[in-house]
């Protein structure tokens, strides 16, 4: 791998996981494809952390994600399990029989207008049956001329969005998808409902082998491994899966870092359904506890207001407007904060690794932190970091996104924050020779020391790492239309033309080590003393007893202890 890059294996697991991911791995490639003469900033972010080189049996250059996807029976509409990138018409295997034949063919999902169009767009099927794409850029040079630009972006009308593949703009790797055929996505029968199912699948050889084959081959080709980042659903039997694989990796690949993101769509599909409600309760609960025993850093993502079993709102962002119904909306956001939290270990000049963020964050036995963003965060023109700052006054800067609730009031332990996207001249206060500071902040010299004097102020305790970036964060289509009054570049909260799409918007991302998790794995405990699991008939038939549930409350309220208020770091 050019360059030393610290290689990072992402893991997909579960169908919310899938729509967050298709947003993450859009707004890669949407970086990757931005023109070398409009980049600020070349070389801030390292794609290769993420992305692999390869070749196809024509002897093309692919660059696609390094990345393990594990979903359901019918999950994928028209995309197909083994991509495009690496299709041959000639690999087919000869037929000796020469009797009578009959071939079933499964009819296949008509792709959307929104794919049919990126496809014309970007590749061609050539006469040999073979596709080959244009280009496949590779965030090493200019971007590859296209020979016509659009007249609009493309942008998928939110009706056509039935799954994941429906709007991700990503080729990828044949070894990348992993179906699980005896769970399905639709309908009613063979559900993946509970944790118990989930742990199971990765107990069966077929899907173990099938999971360690990808891992081996992504792995074997690294040069500096430094670890796992894992996308999993909470709500589901994903929960356990992930679990499982968690606990593979930790066996298997001992010392390197695993950083989980529990993914909760939000209570918008439960409303109507209690008993998916409790399922959410159990394989939340289980999740965590099972998933921090065996990862470097855990934290839940949702924009719903609890883990609980009462629904809260959805979370406010003062500058965006997203429908909390619809999953293509809520995952935009989540990546958009994920796409941020993680920048420190993808830093191309001195990174932090993801397990010297998870020791930074998780001392003490707090390996389960919250996830904060300001999207977009709101700087006006003709104002700098500093005044923006200040203007926040005491407030918590940021919008929860670990569904904890109000974190007003609560102590920090440890953070990791990250703003990207301020143009360098707004870093500092540009106020004439004589005018007195009307802050401490507006007499630093760096962006970075505003900064950091900043979160001082506000957690004076805690263990802090602050990032500085220019690259702001990709937004182009397919990303939803989620802004209000954001300039074409989302640098400024103004108006911007009529019909014209944000492109990149400044963002600041945060994660935490907070005393509101005490309460939060507190109540979780609480709600789980009044489930009777003989009534939920898919825990029992997993194999999962009520043993099982008195040991896991146990565990619950040994975690939630760890985040009690005290004196000292070392409390």
């Amino acid at each position: 791998m050019a360059g030393g890059a610290r290689e990072v294996l992402t893991l997909q697991l579960g169908h919310f996981a899938g729509f967050v991911g298709a947003h993450w791995w859009n707004q890669q490639d949407a970086a990757l494809r931005e023109p070398a003469d409009a980049r600020e900033t070349p070389g801030e972010l390292c794609p290769d952390v993420l992305y692999r080189t390869g070749r196809t049996l024509h002897g093309q250059e692919t660059y696609t994600p390094r990345l393990i996807v594990m979903d359901l029976k019918g999950s994928l509409n028209s995309l197909k399990q083994e991509g495009g990138l690496y299709r041959d018409t000639q690999q087919d295997t000869a037929i000796a029989w020469e009797g009578k034949l009959t071939t079933h063919a499964e009819e296949l999902h008509p792709k959307n207008p929104y794919l049919q169009d990126l496809l014309s767009a970007e590749g061609v099927l050539c006469s040999d049956g073979v596709w080959r794409v244009k280009s496949i850029p590779s965030g090493k040079g200019p971007a590859p001329h296209t020979t016509a630009t659009p007249s609009k972006p493309r942008i998928p009308t939110e009706g056509s969005i039935q799954v994941w593949s429906d709007f991700l703009r990503v080729h990828l790797h044949p070894r990348s998808i992993c179906m699980i055929q005896k769970y399905n996505h639709d309908g009613e029968a063979s559900r993946l409902e509970a944790f118990g199912q989930g742990e199971s699948v990765l107990k069966e050889p077929r899907y173990q082998e099938e999971l360690e084959d990808r891992l081996h081959f992504y792995v074997e080709e690294c040069d500096y491994l430094q670890g796992f980042q894992i996308l999993c659903d909470l709500h589901d039997g994903f929960s356990g899966l992930g679990a499982k694989a968690s606990e593979l990796l930790q066996d298997e690949y001992t010392g390197r870092g695993i950083v989980t993101w529990g993914l909760l769509p939000g209570p918008y599909s439960l409303r109507q359904e209690p008993q998916k409600n409790i399922y959410r309760l159990l394989n939340t609960a289980f999740g965590l506890v099972h998933l921090s025993a065996h990862s470097s850093l855990v934290c839940p993502l949702s924009l719903g207001g609890s883990l609980g079993l009462r629904l809260e709102p959805p979370v406010h962002f003062p500058h965006l407007h997203y429908d909390a119904t619809l999953p293509f909306h809520c995952s935009a956001i989540l990546a958009t904060a994920l796409d941020t939290v993680t920048v420190p270990y993808r830093l191309r000049s001195s990174p932090v690794s993801m397990a010297h963020l998870a020791d930074m964050l998780n001392f003490s036995g707090k390996k389960v932190v919250t996830a904060g963003a300001t999207i977009p965060f709101p700087l006006v023109p003709n104002q700098s970091l500093p005044d923006a700052l200040v203007q926040l006054g005491g407030a918590t800067p940021w919008t929860p996104l670990s569904a904890c609730g109000d974190p007003s009031g609560t102590r920090c332990f440890a953070q990791s924050v990250v703003l990207r996207g301020l143009n360098r001249a707004c870093h500092t206060s540009q106020l004439p020779p004589g005018t007195p500071a009307p802050s401490v902040l507006h007499t630093c010299t760096t962006g970075e020391e505003v900064l950091a004097r900043y979160l001082e102020q506000q957690q004076p305790a805690a263990r802090s790492s602050s990032h500085l970036l220019l690259t702001p964060c990709k937004v182009a289509p397919p990303y939803p239309h989620l802004f209000s009054s954001l300039s074409q570049q989302g640098s400024g909260l103004d108006s911007p033309p009529t019909g014209a799409a944000v492109d990149s918007i400044p963002v600041l991302g945060a994660l935490c080590s907070s005393s509101s998790l005490d309460r939060t794995l507190g109540d979780l405990a609480k709600e789980l003393t009044k489930v009777d699991l003989r009534r939920w008939a898919s825990f029992m038939e997993a194999g999962v007893e009520q043993g099982d549930l008195e040991e896991l409350l146990q565990e619950l309220r040994s975690l939630a202890q760890c985040y009690q208020g005290g004196d000292s770091l070392g409390d």
